[in-house]
């Protein structure tokens, strides 16, 4: 489970730029196409939180839907998975969106 490390990463993030404060809220931003279950971060913050200025924070989590541009026509389709097949026949796209995975903002006591 992979989502423990990114999680341990994500927790050291926040307690380091709250700087010994309070953390109230955490907003987190996944991409559906990243491979990172929300549910299995939500889950392990809880865990890693515990000792922490993070420790009962709330995880707020805004999952990005997937979106490339195929290559071979221009054209943009929503993607939930990290392949498809556009119109056109093309399968070689330009992500737009969908790859996120960033604290967005975190609210401090």
């Amino acid at each position: 489970m992979h989502e423990l490390g990114i999680t341990q990463e994500i927790v050291s993030i926040v307690t380091e730029n709250a700087r010994g404060a309070q953390v109230k809220r955490v907003v987190l931003e996944i991409g559906k196409l990243t491979a990172i279950m929300p549910d299995a971060v939500a889950f392990c913050f809880e865990a890693i939180t515990s000792g922490t200025v993070a420790e009962g924070a709330t995880l707020d989590i805004i999952e990005t839907p997937g979106c490339g541009r195929c290559r071979g026509c221009g054209g943009e389709l929503v993607m939930n998975e990290p392949f498809a097949i556009c119109d056109c026949g093309g399968v070689s796209f330009e992500w737009l969106s969908g790859k996120e995975l960033q604290v967005r903002e975190m609210e401090l006591v």
